[in-house]
């Protein structure tokens, strides 16, 4: 197993990319390897000074990177020796078996749609990130992202997509998936939620509960909720405000503890033909390593295949 990783990309590489690939590589059984890309020799250093052993790590020279402000397409195709163009190119020719990166997110998202592509029939590929329950374990969101703008028929693959994850990632059998709307019946919501229930009704692919409010994100409600990308990102970005407002006003509790980005590493990107997750662009060792094992995990599941079979 090849699990490829972006040491340039994030606003802390890439000294908390090297500390984060130490820190995962621990855990990783002896045939799973990781392959950093980046300035080679600077990497190799900086494994030896943090007292680690450079030969347990693969390495491909990708010395440029690809800052946060920079046009992703652009970027992409004028840099080709860039660390994101590199483990896109491997990850194209099944050289590495994942790629992921805390850089630029729309030059990861570029790399996804046009180097490794989407699975055929998926009509867009989403984000997805986990969401805690009050009880115990998490929910799945998605898209939180990829599409601004989204048709009916893309909410109902991203039920799909999201099913998938829930159960073959992360082991929850038959997971419900809820729409992510402004009421609980049937017939609320915009144009875009009202056409989107009556597809996902019909859905066979998936266990659909039904409409799910904002207050219910938390909740057993669901495991799979689904939106467009516009509003799963402001969800998202109210969600992750939840753990800074309790480190300022200097409470601990386990359950808002559970809204720490770090604890999932990163979003996968699902629906392309290879996994791909995109790290927070500031990203600290602890994020970095989840990272890695979230890469891990998706490999060995065969989650693609699984995507692939669904949508034959």
């Amino acid at each position: 197993m090849k699990i490829g990783l972006d040491v340039l990309g994030g606003d802390f590489a890439p000294d908390s990319n090297i500390k984060g690939a130490i820190d995962a590589q621990k855990v990783l059984e002896e045939s799973q390897r990781i392959v950093l890309f980046g300035d080679e020799e600077a990497c190799r250093k900086a494994i030896e000074a943090a007292g680690s052993d450079p030969s347990k790590f693969d390495y491909v020279h990708a010395p440029e990177g690809i800052s946060m402000h920079e046009h992703p397409t652009k970027a992409i195709t004028q840099k080709p020796n860039s660390s994101i163009a590199k483990g896109f190119e491997l990850l194209k020719n099944g050289e590495i078996d994942s790629f992921s990166s805390a850089g630029n997110t729309g030059a990861m998202l570029v790399g996804s749609m046009f180097s490794v592509k989407t699975v055929p029939g998926v009509l867009r590929p989403a984000i997805a990130t986990n969401v805690p329950k009050l009880k115990s374990g998490f929910g799945i969101l998605l898209d939180v992202g990829a599409n601004a703008d989204c048709k009916p028929e893309m909410l109902n693959q991203f039920a799909i997509l999201g099913s998938l994850y829930a159960e073959h990632v992360y082991g929850i059998s038959s997971p419900k998936v809820g729409l992510l709307n402004i009421g609980e019946e049937e017939e609320k919501g915009n144009n875009l939620t009202i056409a989107s229930y009556a597809l996902l009704k019909e859905n066979n692919n998936i266990n659909f509960i039904g409409n799910a409010e904002g207050r219910d994100l938390f909740s057993d409600h669901a495991d799979v909720f689904v939106c467009d990308g516009y509003t799963g990102n402001v969800v998202l970005k109210l969600a992750e405000s939840f753990y800074v407002v309790t480190l300022k006003k200097g409470f601990k509790d386990e359950f808002f503890d559970r809204f720490n980005y770090e604890r999932y590493g990163g979003s996968p990107i699902l629906g392309v033909n290879a996994p791909v997750i995109i790290g927070h662009g500031i990203s600290t060792p602890e994020a970095i390593k989840n990272m890695v094992l979230l890469s891990r995990d998706m490999i060995a599941s065969n989650f693609v295949d699984r995507i692939k079979s669904a949508f034959n």
